[in-house]
């Protein structure tokens, strides 16, 4: 008997304006608990958008239509009276762009278990800890904590941003993107601390590079032009994809 997904999408069709065309047509798809599923496709193909319906970021936008479903341990994530605060704290986000606060790098960690009313300082100062170490961070910053968080270089500002992500103990954890300005030592270390967080997360990531997605992947999903073409392990659908379209892409005819 399998287990049930960690999310289950449904039959989703997605587009900004009501009467255009979907950006995304009947996607299904199911992501597993403690795996990272990568989300790949040439660009304008849905990806990032599929990511944020994910956490309902795309509620803050006007004139949008949605059908289908999204359930998250089988509930519909946009049923009436779903406390969208709560379900972001569940399923956090990191973007392409690492937007760390203006404040010291402790402070960013701290800031959304402060706002969860945690006041105790021996437990902030855990949590910074442990957030960091997960991030793969902790070690380069733990005699800067109280260094303003923008002296960090790039790569320690994008593992900041999933470390304050990791403070509020999501559940599923989303990444746009995370290592596309990034040097490939950072992006080898994001890659690796990506590795360790599954054991604890569920991940779906939107890659930097096919060869990205190759390396990290447990499952991979191929969109092109809204629509899902192919879903499977990463090392068979990397290496034995069964469309044609998944093929040509991956061997660089197009994209």
């Amino acid at each position: 008997m399998s287990l049930q997904p960690k999310i289950s999408i449904r039959g989703l069709t997605f587009s900004y304006d009501g009467a255009g065309r979907p950006v995304l047509t009947n996607i299904n798809l199911d992501i597993q608990s403690n795996e990272i599923t990568v989300l790949f496709g040439p660009s304008q193909g849905g990806k990032s958008t599929l990511l944020r319906l994910l956490n309902r970021l795309n509620d803050l936008i006007a004139g949008t239509k949605m059908t289908g479903q999204i359930l998250l341990d089988g509930q519909d994530i946009y049923a009436p009276g779903v406390n969208v605060v709560e379900l972001r704290r569940r399923v956090g986000m990191v973007f392409a762009l690492p937007i760390p606060l203006p404040a010291t790098v402790r402070e960013n960690v701290t800031y959304g278990p402060r706002l969860k009313g945690v006041r105790d300082r021996h437990h902030l100062e855990e949590i910074v800890e442990r957030s960091l170490r997960a991030a793969a961070l902790w070690d380069e910053v733990k005699d800067r904590l109280d260094e303003p968080a923008g002296a960090l270089s790039g790569g320690q500002q994008q593992r900041l941003c999933l470390a304050r992500v990791l403070a509020l103990e999501p559940e599923v954890i989303l990444l746009d993107n995370p290592t596309s300005g990034l040097d490939p030592i950072s992006t080898a270390k994001v890659e690796s601390s990506l590795q360790e967080l599954k054991k604890d997360y569920t991940i779906v990531m939107v890659p930097h590079s096919i060869q990205q997605a190759a390396r990290i992947a447990d499952k991979a999903a191929f969109l092109l032009m809204g629509e899902l073409v192919e879903h499977a392990p990463g090392g068979e659908l990397f290496t034995r994809p069964k469309d044609k379209r998944t093929e040509d892409y991956i061997t660089g005819r197009f994209g």
